[in-house]
Order: structure tokens, then sequence, then C-alpha cells
């Protein structure tokens, strides 16, 4: 069994898990722009102790190219715990990023989320250079 297989994917706006990358489809070369993954847009994901999101993280991977480049790994810790019980402390980190990057040549962006009870979510986006 491969690690791959275990990725799951889905249309976001009928799944909670599968993460969302908002960017512009077209860029300039060398130009910053703004990248925003989270989960839950369309349909909530919970976020308590219990289930939630751990990480998120964005990869690019250059048209023509074998490699892919890992832009950043995002980990949320405030899941409500506490000394209290379960739920009842005082920080929820909600699961969504804003990462600003600049391309020289395009390709598709790649997030993966992981939920501590669902596993790995992956989603893409492909984003020209101009």
């Amino acid at each position: 069994m491969r690690l791959s297989e275990q990725i799951q994917t889905a249309d976001w706006k009928k799944e909670k898990h599968a993460p969302v990358i908002e960017a512009p489809e077209t860029v300039k070369a060398g130009e910053a722009f703004t990248v925003k993954v989270g989960l839950g847009k369309e349909i909530a994901h919970p976020n308590t102790t219990e289930h939630h999101i751990s990480w998120i993280s964005l990869y690019f991977k250059p048209e023509g190219s074998n490699f892919t480049h890992q832009v950043g790994h995002f980990e949320f810790w405030g899941h409500g715990e506490s000394t209290s019980g379960p739920n009842k402390g005082p920080v929820y980190a909600e699961p969504q990023v804003d990462v600003t990057v600049k391309l020289n040549e395009s390709g598709t962006l790649f997030a993966m989320a992981f939920c501590n009870i669902h596993g790995l979510w992956e989603s893409s986006k492909e984003i020209k250079v101009s």
C-alpha cells in the first residue's frame, strides 16, 4: 500500500474536508499575490477537541516539471482543549491561512489538509503566469 492511495479528493462545495484554494487564475511573473487556503467555505468542518483539522500544506508544481515544491506547512493547535475538559478551552484556531507567493512559471498549486478523524485530503488549482 502507498500513502498516495490514502489521499482523498472531492469538490469542496460538497465535501467539508476538501481544502479550498483561492488565488488568481493568472498572475504576472515575479509579482507577489495572495493564496488563501482553508476548509469549510460551503460546508463547515467541525473544530472541536475531538474532530478538527490539524494542518494544511501548500505545494507548487511548475508546468512540465517532475518536481513539486513545498510553499508552506501550517499547523493548528488550538481546538478547545483544557484541563477543565474537551471543548472548554479558551482558544480555537480556524484552519485557514493566507500566503503571499511569487511565481516565475505557470503550474499547479496543491493543498493538503489532515483531519484527525478522516485523514488526508487534497485539492489543486492551476495558475498561469504571464
